[in-house]
């Protein structure tokens, strides 16, 4: 199975502020649009159609990211995203951003989620089967503290 998923987008310039650099917040709806992206189309795992048939999804409990490099408004970028931790209720999910050629990273985010009962608004642990794939997915990094990560980038990319 696939563990580093990755598709190319393009920046658009009502994304960017002033400068022509991604807006800082916009990197986020990036990162989550490919991860979902990623999902249907690499596992043919639709979270929208999970909610609406086992009323079950995930959310958003935190976000940690850095920026290393500007993106900027029409540039092609790649996201890579992967799984790299999870529990009986909750994920890690690492994605990074980087330009066409794959030779200079932009950002990093770690995003934390939660599984919950959308009717309950409660934590509920995986369904056996959703934690057997999650296994599968699941490809862990050395390092379990962002700053760390984080670090790590920049030694291996010279930023």
């Amino acid at each position: 199975m696939e563990k580093i998923l990755c598709s190319t987008y393009k920046i658009r310039f009502q994304d960017c502020d002033p400068f022509n650099h991604l807006n800082n917040a916009s990197y986020i709806n990036y990162f989550l649009n490919a991860r979902e992206d990623h999902l249907q189309d690499r596992y043919q795992f639709d979270v929208f159609e999970r909610v609406k048939t086992d009323g079950e999804a995930w959310v958003v409990v935190s976000n940690q990211i850095c920026y290393l490099s500007s993106a900027y408004a029409i540039e092609k970028v790649l996201i890579e995203s992967q799984l790299i931790a999870f529990t009986g209720k909750s994920l890690r999910v690492e994605m990074r951003m980087w330009n066409n050629t794959r030779d200079k990273l932009k950002a990093v985010l770690w995003t934390d989620f939660l599984y919950i009962n959308i009717r309950t608004q409660k934590t509920i642990h995986h369904p056996e089967a959703l934690a057997k794939l999650l296994g599968d997915m699941l490809l862990p990094v050395e390092q379990t503290v962002f700053e760390e990560r984080r670090n790590y980038f920049m030694r291996r990319t010279g930023v």
